[in-house]
């Protein structure tokens, strides 16, 4: 089976082999990871492992906070303006698609003055804005972009220069999947459920300077200061998947870090891109300096050949190619777990069906 889900994702298979085989016997204990003290020794061993071969891979520097929070990303659609306005306080955002528009909707909940520095919705979110056309205001308490959304399959193919702005990034579909800059970002959130492990848990990598502005009614688990200070264990964190998160750390480190995954997914996306550009049966609707290596929509024309190929796809254990059901149609996402081997039995597969039914 080829798991091309957008999330929850495919696990590397080491991963979910290791986690099988330690599942009744943890670390010579006799207990599941699940069963042991999150604050005991061998369980905090487990968490500091794990945050260091994160900083490790993403070279985070010493002046940022790693937190392992609760609630995936769309608490921190609230937790962010939480954190880093007072009421009232103007922030700006860059409208891309389903999941930015979700977090400026929360943000406007909590009395944000909330900019858009970019509207794509009249695109249908086919492309992101020019970097030139940006401009920020100097005085917003942040600027909050999303690198790639999933639902559209649009990805930002630069970082926005918000100056001494703190830019903010949910980065859920991108992370790990290359390398990136962390000291461009005041803070970077990503659920886990892309390139990280199970749902449940979420990263926060904050800078320092961004700590202790939290406003008086912030909710304790969601406080980014009391968290750090409590290093991510104010209260019972998600145990399992903090684990299998270090696990997946570990796999990506043997297998030669974010460059080789870099890589092998720009492989992974070429090669599926190229596979539908050269069809009179597939279309993608994202401009091409906008395509994400990590997820990607495509239709078919006449639409009504989708469920034929859905079946017919699972039928040859190419699985979770449905569209989004805000938007339909159909779509790959070529998360790190996802091999080449993956992608060359779905362009197989495409054009097998293309001579059968185009």
């Amino acid at each position: 089976m080829f798991n091309f889900s957008a999330g929850p994702a495919a696990l590397p298979l080491p991963v979910l082999e290791r986690a099988r085989a330690e599942l009744t016997d943890w670390n010579g204990s006799g207990l599941s990871v699940m069963e042991v003290s999150h604050r005991g020794k061998a369980f905090t061993a487990l968490a500091e492992a794990a945050e260091a071969r994160l900083r490790a891979l993403l070279s985070i520097p010493s002046h940022y906070r790693v937190l392992f929070m609760q609630g995936g990303a769309t608490a921190q659609f609230a937790a962010v303006p939480l954190n880093l306005t007072a009421p009232g306080a103007k922030t700006e955002y860059l409208n891309t698609g389903v999941w930015s528009a979700k977090a400026i909707e929360e943000a406007g909940r909590l009395g944000v003055a909330v900019r858009l520095a970019a509207d794509e919705a009249a695109s249908r979110y086919t492309r992101v804005p020019d970097r030139q056309s940006l401009r920020f205001d100097a005085d917003a308490a942040y600027v909050h972009y999303t690198p790639n959304e999933t639902i559209g399959g649009v990805e930002f193919p630069y970082v926005p220069d918000t100056g001494s702005v703190p830019l903010v990034a949910d980065m859920s579909s991108t992370i790990l999947s290359r390398p990136i800059e962390v000291g461009r970002f005041g803070l970077i959130y990503a659920g886990a459920q892309k390139n990280i492990g199970p749902a449940g848990l979420c990263l926060v990598i904050v800078h320092e300077a961004l700590l202790g502005g939290a406003r008086a009614d912030v909710p304790s688990v969601l406080d980014y200061t009391r968290l750090a200070a409590h290093g991510s264990m104010l209260n019972t964190p998600p145990t399992f998947a903090w684990y299998v998160a270090g696990l997946v750390f570990e796999w990506i480190e043997a297998e030669g870090g974010l460059a080789v995954m870099a890589a092998r997914n720009r492989a992974k996306a070429d090669l599926l891109y190229g596979a539908i550009d050269a069809s009179g049966l597939y279309r993608n609707p994202v401009e091409r300096t906008c395509r994400s290596w990590m997820n990607v929509p495509f239709m078919l024309a006449p639409a009504e050949l989708e469920a034929t190929f859905l079946r017919e796809a699972a039928a040859e254990g190419l699985t979770h190619l449905e569209g989004h059901r805000s938007v339909g149609g159909l779509r790959a996402s070529l998360y790190n777990a996802v091999p080449l081997e993956a992608v060359e039995a779905l362009v197989g597969f495409m054009r097998e069906f293309e001579r059968r039914h185009g």
